[in-house]
């Protein structure tokens, strides 16, 4: 990218609106994700989206559109692709130990790229099938990646009994939310605007029911 300007631009103006604050050092780190993305995207095509300006909505500020939903210490991205909440959310906190998950090998040879590139010391990339993912963790994110109720039988065992599971969705999936699998509680939907972005956008975040966390409590 040879006029970082109006990117720059473009991703503080979306910061703003969605009331985040985020130095210039982290503002900068975003970017250089972005133009890392580019590069490999022309041979590896990791994504559908090719304007940086496209990717600056559709990729940074929709995934930090979740970031004051992110608790705990440690998350993992499932389903991650090219990064896709997991390494915005990294660089928006840095203290957060990560883990990028994903199956693909090309994606996971990237991420790991990417993870050296931007020296993201607490993120570590998974090249695995989320239902082989071992470990508890305080959070977890999955965009666009299969329905709720898949989700959570291939990898409901990775959340930890007082866990969120925040789940990135387009349209308002009600008839997911009917198929909610036993020892799981919807905590809230919440319908995010993102800007620039026209289209839906709504978190769903998931808990353990409260037997479910006990139990796991004492085990």
């Amino acid at each position: 990218m040879s006029n970082r300007e109006p990117l720059r631009q473009r991703l503080r103006a979306g910061l703003t609106a969605l009331k985040l604050d985020l130095d210039d050092s982290t503002v900068e780190r975003q970017l250089d994700y972005v133009e890392l993305l580019l590069r490999w995207n022309a041979a590896y095509n990791l994504t559908a989206v090719r304007d940086p300006g496209e990717m600056i909505t559709r990729h940074l500020l929709d995934s930090l559109a979740v970031l004051p939903h992110v608790s705990g210490t440690s998350l993992a991205d499932l389903g991650t692709g090219a990064g896709i909440p997991g390494i915005p959310l990294a660089l928006a906190r840095p203290e957060l130990e990560v883990q990028l998950v994903d199956s693909n090998g090309k994606k996971a040879r990237f991420l790991r790229e990417a993870v050296r590139h931007l020296k993201l010391a607490r993120v570590r990339v998974v090249e695995s099938r989320v239902e082989a993912v071992e470990g508890e963790f305080d959070c977890i994110t999955a965009r666009a990646f299969a329905t709720l109720a898949d989700m959570l039988g291939w990898a409901g065992h990775l959340l930890k009994p007082e866990g969120r599971w925040l789940a990135l969705k387009g349209r308002f999936p009600q008839d997911e939310l009917d198929a909610l699998p036993s020892g799981f509680v919807i905590e809230a939907v919440h319908r995010l605007e993102v800007p620039g972005l026209d289209a839906e956008r709504h978190l769903v975040i998931i808990k353990r029911s409260q037997d479910l966390a006990a139990a796991g409590t004492h085990s």
